[in-house]
């Protein structure tokens, strides 16, 4: 059985090192990006070999899911989903009657109301501290499993792949805004498996 202290320090050594991941790629800029993906190849390189080169999508697919799966799972057990969606039905409650005590000009309601929008800031502080956590342990995996699709495709500049109405386009094209073809493959392919997951596990109805 592992002892109270022990989980501790492992949850501590997960946080420092999701952050680390997260402040490392927008701090240290590409030379990280570069490194992670390196390293990270060990791993994926023998996995597209498998795929093939030229399934280079269904790889990108892959890691969607497996990035899907791993954030759902994240939060389906370290958000406390009740507290969220209470905490939003008593704002919407809470904001119809502020706005109806300012229109009466009633001061007695005005008061009773500000006392619990003290309580409701707490709530709030906790669902936000409750988001921000999970998003240091997703890191660990998405992150390096991202930069190193960035490391490959950077090598590859040739790679293609055949969207539905667009055709073929090079994955290192720009889609839409700053947006690179893969780039926006990946997340339609994470959201869209999330939505599954996520429905699955009844998480994020709120």
């Amino acid at each position: 059985m592992v002892s109270e202290t022990v989980k501790k320090q492992i949850d501590r050594f997960l946080l420092a090192l999701g952050f680390s991941l997260m402040f490392g790629i927008m701090i240290l800029g590409q030379p990280f990006r570069q490194s992670v993906g390196e390293a990270v190849s060990v791993i994926m390189n023998p996995v597209l070999t498998l795929v093939g080169q030229e399934n280079f999508h269904l790889v990108l697919l892959i890691m969607a899911a497996i990035t899907a799966i791993y954030a759902s799972l994240i939060q389906k057990y370290a958000i406390d989903w009740d507290l969220m969606r209470n905490t939003q039905e008593r704002m919407k409650v809470f904001q119809k009657e502020f706005r109806e005590a300012q229109l009466s000009q009633n001061t007695y309601m005005l008061k009773k109301l500000e006392d619990q929008r003290k309580d409701m800031m707490e709530d709030q502080m906790k669902m936000s501290k409750q988001q921000f956590k999970p998003m240091a342990y997703i890191s660990i995996i998405s992150l390096p499993l991202f930069m190193w699709a960035y490391y490959y495709i950077s090598g590859h500049g040739a790679a293609t792949m055949v969207f539905p109405f667009w055709g073929e386009q090079m994955l290192t094209s720009k889609a839409f805004g700053p947006f690179q073809h893969w780039i926006y493959w990946y997340f339609i392919s994470s959201l869209g498996i999330s939505q599954l997951i996520r429905k699955a596990l009844n998480i994020g109805g709120v």
